[in-house]
């Protein structure tokens, strides 16, 4: 092939790839997305005497740039920078990965262990990839059948890395079946064994999915729930408004559905425009203002964010992430925080500790301390917040507990099923998605809930700012979804769960299972390399 038709294969995989993601996207696409790298891989493996170990990254960083572009440029409407880097990043890491399957193969040679290679090497990137300062999970592979609850409901047993090892290897089945046609130009009993593995491989997971889709049935154990959007510009109202003018409007939205059977009123993130001491939090005017509230409704529960800080006391132990007071000798914390609150003194927090690389965290600042000076202003605070090392869920009586998921932590299947494992009976999103405007980024985000609820089997209710409000069943199924940019209200009864699903109980297995099997094949690689190298 000239490197005309290399680059074309390479650009055919991105629009594919890109063809099938969500929101708008058809996911069976990405069963076939890979196949033109594949078929570039294959020219560079049969041709190696001519290409370097390495000339492949090349074409796979096109292919893997122009799907990053196509599909999260949006961030640039929050952020230019943190675009550039989350785009360029991550296709590298992605083309890496694909160039350690290339040389894998070149050195072991066998050629079903080297397309397992890939298959590791891939999943272990992405179990990585949830873990560590430069966490971007938006493009991991089994987010792309977000929209589509009824192919996925197998996601209870292996979680969205399950669907990448779906993904993955329908693609390896798929270039199989068509190099073995164009190899032999014959039909060959081998030949319709491949294809037969391949519809096996794509039908039989859909058609399992379809029929727990339709024989699914949750337990009847209701709770009541309202979900405010009030639709805070992030840009020209965010921490502009008086505390008390954002309270009210919470307000009057929340008293258009709630009533005495109203057992929870879910609010976004941030909702709250002031900035709290935790230890004099009930001082807090907007908690004073929502308690008055919640007077009309004795029973009721509010979940709603707000930005807090807490001061370290001598002999604590600071972390990284504190900062100094100007006038003092002392350190503190600041969180993105969602509170549970109720009419007592009381008060319930849980800290966002899935931050957003490069707004919330400064990535490696526990030993580059100096770089927290450019984290990106998208109001609130500004530099790395500080986390919580264990979570617990919110417990609202002796039944009903709540798993609070902050914005960016819906991205994370076992992080929030630790919730689940602690009781957690439904789940809360609270967000603000309006820094990405109009665009597929919101929509992408929404979707992943639908990917939570599937995983865990617990009923979600979704509060966005300014993106989009829902409910979800256990299913996956969203009702209610609210328009982009308007104040809305919703309200929805939805079944708290206590029943733990396969997944929540062993986590992202598949992921430490690829994550070992590939230091194994590494291993392998470089003894094959050394053996031939000796013999060179």
């Amino acid at each position: 092939m000239k490197k005309y038709q290399l680059l074309l294969f390479s650009l055919l995989s991105a629009l594919i790839l890109s063809a099938g993601w969500p929101a708008r996207g058809f996911p069976l696409l990405l069963l076939v997305g890979f196949v033109p790298l594949l078929w570039i891989e294959d020219y560079f493996y049969q041709n190696r005497k001519d290409f370097s170990r390495f000339a492949i990254i090349f074409y796979s960083f096109i292919a893997f740039a122009l799907w990053n572009l196509l599909t999260t440029w949006w961030i640039y409407n929050s952020t230019f920078v943190g675009a550039l880097l989350a785009i360029v990043l991550n296709s590298f890491f992605m083309s890496v990965v694909f160039t350690l399957f290339h040389i894998t193969r070149r050195n072991i040679r066998q050629t079903p262990l080297a397309y397992l290679s890939l298959i590791f090497y891939w999943i272990a990137f992405e179990f990585i990839h949830l873990d560590w300062d430069l966490s971007w999970p938006w493009l991991q592979l089994g987010n792309g059948f977000a929209n589509y609850p009824q192919w996925i409901q197998w996601y209870e047993y292996t979680g969205i890395l399950g669907g990448s090892f779906w993904i993955l290897s329908v693609n390896i089945m798929i270039f199989a079946c068509i190099k073995k046609y164009l190899t032999t130009k014959k039909i060959s009993r081998s030949w319709l064994w491949i294809c037969l593995g391949t519809l096996t491989l794509i039908i039989l997971p859909v058609f399992l999915s379809l029929v727990r889709y339709y024989t699914y049935t949750e337990k009847t154990n209701p709770v009541d729930v309202v979900v405010v959007q009030p639709n805070i510009d992030p840009y020209n109202e965010e921490y502009e408004l008086e505390p008390t003018v954002v309270c009210q409007r919470i307000i009057d939205l929340a008293s258009q559905k709630a009533d005495a059977n109203t057992d929870f009123i879910v609010c976004p993130e941030s909702a709250l425009q002031e900035y709290v001491w935790e230890n004099v939090m009930n001082r807090c005017i907007s908690i004073d203002c929502l308690r008055k509230f919640m007077l009309h409704y004795p029973h009721v529960k509010m979940v709603v964010g707000i930005s807090s800080r807490k001061a370290y006391q001598p002999g604590d132990t600071i972390p990284h992430t504190a900062r100094k007071f100007s006038d003092a000798d002392m350190y503190y914390d600041s969180y993105n925080t969602a509170v549970l609150l109720d009419t007592s003194a009381n008060i319930q927090k849980h800290h966002k500790s899935k931050l957003t690389p490069g707004v919330e965290e400064m990535p490696f600042a526990g030993n580059l301390k100096f770089i927290e000076k450019y984290a990106i202003d998208l109001g609130g605070t500004v530099g790395s917040l500080g986390t919580d090392a264990v979570h617990y869920p919110f417990t609202a009586g002796n039944k009903i507990k709540i798993a609070p998921a902050i914005c960016y932590e819906s991205a994370y299947g076992e992080y929030v099923d630790e919730f689940v494992r602690k009781g957690a009976n439904l789940i809360f999103v609270i967000t603000n998605d309006g820094w990405w405007g109009n665009t597929a980024g919101h929509r992408q985000h929404l979707t992943f809930s639908s990917l939570r609820a599937i995983e865990s089997r617990r009923c979600i209710a979704r509060s966005a700012n300014t993106g989009t409000s829902a409910f979800v069943n256990q299913r996956g199924d969203m009702f209610q979804k609210t328009a982009y940019w308007k104040r809305a209200v919703i309200r929805q009864r939805l079944n708290a769960n206590s029943e733990i699903t396969f997944y929540v109980r062993y986590g992202d297995y598949i992921g430490r299972l690829c994550y070992y099997g590939s230091a194994v094949l590494l291993l392998l690689t470089f003894a094959f390399w050394a053996k031939q190298f000796k013999k060179s």
